[in-house]
């Protein structure tokens, strides 16, 4: 009955998939700008054979790099491009469609030019969560359909979550500039406020705990194999830029104010909860590499703890001062730091450095 049925969702995408492509490829040849292989017609017939109806099959490599194209001539090229892909997705109610238009936006993030991903990073203006309409997505067609929309539902959050951790770093996480940027990276990371560094570390451990959230696994589904391939590879990537900034935080403990330090313990141990969870998701990163970076989360997580009740110990004592004698504590908070003020530091930069291998930046 299962081979039936798989048969079946392969007949009906194929007849699917074949009507519309036919469709816009006959489409394509009757337009006088059909020359042009970046036309609209072109575009179109490059997302339909991108987002085939397939619910066993990721998207051909060489569909996705003819889509990726679009993104080396015009700006209206590449913001056409992105609307056409972003509206098949959000029309889209075939599970096995929706996927590959995400695993598609997931190669504009990874490997996209820079006008591609600029046109990505402003879709819509409006930004925030669920902007690309997914929480509520279900397809009941059939078993394997129902199975793909909870894939659908995480992977549309997982990706959402990605671009807005992208726009807090100032860069796309894992994308093929990240390290010919690097050096300018660490520059604009020893400059930031101590609340903006900390902000940028909590929202690469908010990226850590999405991909813990994933569904399980579809055994011998490649399509699914494919999303957990890029997923692994923004894994080793988040890795590496939460190792630079929580070696950051180690040249800078005694200049942080207790609120900031309070925060960033609270996201050393969000991400210790992440580990079990983590460890499955890619075999690209090596075991010993691995328990080097978990031994840097407990041992900067000791020492924020320890500041911080040296922090609320020295603030204990000033209460207590002002409470005995007013006119001093007034004169005395004029000439302390206040908990509550930033501090811009540039520190001597990451002593200790975790090179984990990062497929993404090939």
């Amino acid at each position: 009955m299962g081979r039936q049925t798989k048969l079946k969702d392969l007949l009906m995408g194929a007849i699917k998939d074949k009507a519309s492509q036919s469709k816009a490829a006959i489409l394509s040849k009757l337009n006088t700008d059909a020359c042009s292989p970046l036309s609209s017609q072109s575009l179109h017939l490059t997302l339909l054979r991108a987002t085939t109806h397939d619910p066993f099959s990721p998207p051909p490599a060489k569909h996705l790099a003819t889509l990726l194209s679009f993104g080396h001539s015009s700006r209206a090229t590449a913001s056409a491009a992105i609307e056409a892909l972003m509206d098949r997705l959000q029309t889209t109610q075939n599970s096995s469609v929706a996927l590959k238009c995400l695993i598609a936006v997931h190669h504009i993030v990874k490997y996209g030019s820079f006008i591609l991903q600029d046109q990505l990073s402003v879709f819509p203006s409006a930004g925030g969560r669920n902007y690309l309409k997914l929480s509520n997505f279900r397809d009941n067609s059939s078993p394997i359909s129902w199975d793909l929309s909870s894939w659908v539902r995480w992977y549309g959050q997982y990706v959402e979550n990605l671009i807005i951790t992208s726009r807090y770093l100032g860069f796309f996480l894992g994308s093929n500039s990240c390290i010919a940027d690097r050096d300018r990276q660490e520059e604009r990371i020893s400059a930031l406020m101590n609340t903006d560094l900390v902000r940028e570390t909590e929202s690469l451990v908010s990226l850590m705990e999405e991909i813990c959230r994933r569904p399980e696994s579809l055994n011998g589904n490649r399509l699914v194999g494919e999303i957990l391939g890029l997923v692994g590879q923004d894994q080793i990537a988040t890795v590496n830029e939460v190792s630079v900034r929580v070696n950051e935080f180690g040249e800078r403990l005694s200049c942080m104010s207790f609120g900031d330090s309070v925060e960033l313990l609270s996201a050393l141990k969000r991400s210790e909860d992440c580990k079990e969870r983590l460890v499955t998701v890619s075999s690209a990163v090596k075991s010993d590499l691995v328990e080097r970076f978990w031994e840097l989360m407990r041992e900067m997580k000791g020492r924020v703890g320890n500041e911080k009740e040296i922090k609320e110990g020295g603030k204990l004592v000033v209460m207590a001062v002002r409470r005995d004698s007013v006119g001093e504590s007034a004169r005395f908070g004029d000439r302390v730091l206040k908990s509550s003020d930033s501090v811009r530091f540039s520190s001597g930069r990451l002593k200790v450095r975790f090179n984990l291998p990062m497929e993404s930046c090939a």
